[in-house]
């Protein structure tokens, strides 16, 4: 494809890729440990995980409360199918985005005259407050939630057709599969553009960027709308396949950190590093509680073990084959090597939290 460049070895990945992708309903009926829900709903947070990615990857900015545009997204939908009675697919996911992009607009706007803490702590606030906003609303459906079952066919209309539930969930996970790898051919486009390369220099230097010419306060607002966008259409998605949408699962602030998590599990300096991380989580919370009622125990050992084992991500270190190489041959000659990750692990954990202490410490004036 013109103006996307892939070595063999990429191409032939991709391909395989998308074939897996496209051959998960399939899996689905053959073994019970693909569900098709699972690996649906961790396609559509990863999308939400790509678009963070743009900020995080490129300007350097951390958000933590991205689910604001992923729950906007989702209630925008709800909203529709449940008080205006609209069907359309297509109306509801142009709405979704659209009311995200809005939302993105105006955090963005009142967010981005600080930076670093100060930034995150106010994605954080302005998520939290969306959150308890929408719990408290009675015409929300407060903590209920709202229904995504429009019209007589009780779902969604695919492409104006009413489909029986099997054949729904199949055909709105292949269009999913279709939106984010148009979702990420877009991404690629624009950070290969002058304006990503623009959003790679304020990441760099802010104030070297402003010196050059760059106008660093509307880039970035541009780059958070961006993000909002996505997070939006992968909210949409999400409400589509639950059929039903509440707070907690798609507003509250531990999904923002989740959103997060995904972009850094599956490699946040690559471009399909997010998305694979947000099925590589979803599948792990949900197979976790097969084993143990300490599900989230587990899941963060998993998680432990990998981003410590591989700091690249999933993706990333594949891209590093040599990486991947090195630490599954530094296991097989000594297991105990496990104890030195640890190690570095806790080093590491002490470090930020020392980081995380005087920063705060700084931002209350205290010596």
């Amino acid at each position: 494809m013109k103006g996307l460049e892939l070595t063999r070895k990429q191409a032939v990945l991709t391909v395989v890729g998308l074939l897996l992708a496209f051959a998960v309903p399939d899996l689905a009926r053959l073994t019970a440990s693909v569900q098709l829900s699972v690996v649906h709903q961790g396609l559509a947070f990863g999308l939400a995980a790509v678009g963070l990615n743009l900020l995080l990857r490129h300007t350097k900015l951390v958000s933590f409360g991205h689910a604001a545009f992923f729950g906007t997204g989702a209630y925008a939908t709800a909203l529709l199918a449940s008080k205006l009675d609209v069907a359309m697919m297509s109306v509801l996911l142009l709405a979704a985005v659209l009311a995200a992009g809005l939302m993105a607009a105006v955090i963005g706007y009142l967010s981005l005259r600080h930076t670093g803490l100060y930034f995150s702590l106010l994605t954080l606030a302005f998520g939290q407050l969306l959150y308890a906003l929408v719990q408290g609303q009675s015409y929300l459906g407060s903590s209920d939630g709202l229904p995504v079952r429009p019209g007589e066919a009780n779902q969604p209309l695919i492409f104006g057709l009413a489909l029986d539930a099997d054949a729904y969930a199949v055909l709105l996970y292949y269009l999913t599969v279709v939106f984010a790898v148009v979702s990420l051919l877009v991404m690629y486009r624009l950070v290969k553009s002058p304006f990503g390369a623009a959003l790679d220099a304020i990441g760099q230097d802010r104030t070297r960027a402003e010196f050059i010419g760059i106008p660093v306060q509307r880039y970035v607002w541009l780059a958070f709308v961006i993000s909002g966008l996505y997070g939006g259409l992968a909210g949409a998605i999400y409400a589509m396949v639950q059929q039903h949408v509440r707070p907690g699962p798609v507003l509250y602030f531990l999904q923002s950190g989740d959103i997060l998590y995904m972009a850094i599990l599956g490699g946040f300096q690559t471009l399909l590093g997010p998305l694979v991380g947000g099925v590589v989580l979803v599948f792990l919370q949900d197979a976790g509680k097969d084993f143990t009622n300490y599900f989230d125990a587990l899941t963060g050992i998993v998680l432990l073990v990998i981003v410590f084992g591989f700091p690249q991500g999933i993706v990333g270190s594949l891209e590093r084959g040599g990486n991947v190489r090195q630490r599954a041959r530094e296991f097989a000659e000594d297991p105990s090597v496990v104890g030195s990750w640890a190690a570095g692990a806790a080093s590491a954990l002490r470090s930020a939290f020392g980081d995380w202490v005087n920063s705060v410490r700084s931002m209350l004036g205290v010596r």
